[in-house]
């Protein structure tokens, strides 16, 4: 079984997504089309976000009443002000959005992703497009596994042994990819790895691709530049 060193790959670029992270959703198609632009093979690799460790966890019932709640009021702070943001971007797509009632854990379709690699590019992308619409619309159940091999099915991918792999080798190159992400500086989605040099959210999109296109003219600055006085 092949072991994955966090920063090193066959291919220049790396990218990290979680399919429960809105804002790897945003970032999956302007993500793959630097594929298209700069004829590259990315190296898409899961990285699955242990949510309540840092944002604590709760439940919401079909009217978005709260039935379970383990979150200090600055925790829904931030989730409350993170999905407004996600939910502001997935507007100007037109791509539906709706908050999900608990904290899902993400790992088995994670390992999707890496059975659905290896049955090829064009595999892996028709999985992750229908496992991200399908989860952010509320119609697909990422923890069963009989659903994941009906996605999987879908996308072009032989299912035959993929649950003895969900629990075996599929499941131990995950959770060694896991442990050994946060020493590698890798902690959140997404995650853009190239030459070696790692860029955490989607805004640095625009440096990526300056990267790929052979850093030519001034490097974009995403936040910091200084914009002119603007007088009464």
């Amino acid at each position: 079984m092949r072991c994955m060193n966090p920063l090193i790959s066959a291919n220049r670029l790396i990218v990290y997504l979680d399919f429960k992270s809105p804002y790897a959703y945003l970032a999956k198609d302007p993500t793959a089309q630097l594929e298209r632009d700069y004829q590259i093979k990315i190296d898409w690799r899961p990285l699955t976000l242990d949510i309540p460790s840092f944002l604590g966890s709760a439940r919401t019932d079909d009217k978005g009443n709260v039935v379970e709640d383990n979150r200090t009021p600055r925790q829904w702070n931030g989730v409350r002000y993170g999905y407004m943001d996600a939910k502001r971007y997935a507007r100007l797509k037109d791509m539906i959005l709706y908050g999900p009632q608990k904290i899902w854990d993400s790992s088995g379709a994670s390992i999707g992703m890496l059975w659905a690699k290896d049955h090829g590019s064009a595999q892996l992308m028709a999985y992750m497009d229908r496992i991200f619409e399908r989860f952010w619309r509320r119609e697909l159940d990422i923890e069963d596994p009989t659903v994941l091999e009906t996605v999987l099915g879908e996308s072009g991918c032989a299912v035959s042994g993929f649950r003895e792999y969900l629990a075996g080798d599929g499941r131990e190159l995950h959770d060694q990819l896991q442990d050994a992400l946060h020493p590698a500086g890798i902690f959140g989605v997404p995650t853009y790895v190239i030459d070696g040099e790692r860029f955490f959210g989607r805004e640095h999109l625009p440096m990526i691709r300056w990267i790929l296109g052979g850093k030519h003219g001034s490097a974009p600055d995403i936040a910091y530049q200084h914009f002119p006085e603007i007088k009464p």
